[in-house]
């Protein structure tokens, strides 16, 4: 799959959102947005910042990793995974389902982009079936920032960070700390945060979030 390729992100989302029986406004009135902008959203007129794009993951019940499983739409059912003792256990996920599998060595064409809104773009750099994480290479354009209303957010899971280039602004709870290449993070996602690229180029890094399924 070319990386230019993104996710039909919009459509999960309504999907999502009529299962669960919510309307567009309630979403909207949840989230704290306006239904213009859900509905924005939901058409592909306009993309979520990270902020809300995680606000309405955690208020429709879903997970990140399932709105942007490229071969979800239209895909076949997953394989069943091999009986007991087969395999290892670590290969009996990778070869549970292939179809949803990004690697054991995912190459640059290989991989999902999503551009979000405020500057951000997030690429998929990997996948396996039943493992509860999000793996992206991370991008803040300069001018960056995880939500352009400028509120913090929080979300499930825990997150650990390392900045490859660039620098980034980091505020969590009550602290704001400078983020430089070569330097990591790690915190618990529930702790209110924002990040934001001040500088003039951009601030790349490989990010990882456990423990964000529903």
């Amino acid at each position: 799959m070319s990386p230019a390729v993104v996710p039909p992100l919009g459509e999960r989302i309504r999907q999502a959102r009529l299962e669960r029986g919510t309307g567009l406004r309630a979403l909207a009135r949840e989230i704290g947005v306006s239904a213009s902008l859900v509905s924005q959203i939901e058409t592909g007129r306009s993309q979520p910042s990270v902020s809300t794009l995680y606000a309405i993951t955690t208020a429709l019940g879903i997970s990140v990793e399932s709105l942007l499983d490229a071969r979800q739409d239209g895909g076949t059912a997953p394989a069943a995974p091999p009986s007991p003792g087969t395999v290892p256990h670590a290969l009996a996920v990778l070869a549970a389902d292939p179809g949803l599998r990004i690697g054991p060595l995912a190459a640059p064409g290989e991989r999902e982009t999503l551009e979000l809104d405020s500057g951000v773009v997030w690429e998929r750099l990997g996948r396996v079936p039943g493992a509860d994480v999000d793996f992206l290479l991370v991008t803040y354009r300069p001018g960056g920032v995880s939500s352009g209303s400028g509120a913090l957010m929080r979300h499930a899971g825990t997150e650990y960070g390392y900045l490859t280039s660039g620098e980034l602004v980091l505020t969590l709870g009550f602290d704001e700390y400078t983020v430089r290449a070569g330097d990591s993070v790690c915190f618990e996602s529930t702790t209110p945060h924002r990040y934001r690229n001040d500088g003039e180029v951009p601030a790349v890094g490989v990010w990882f979030v456990s423990g964000d399924a529903r």
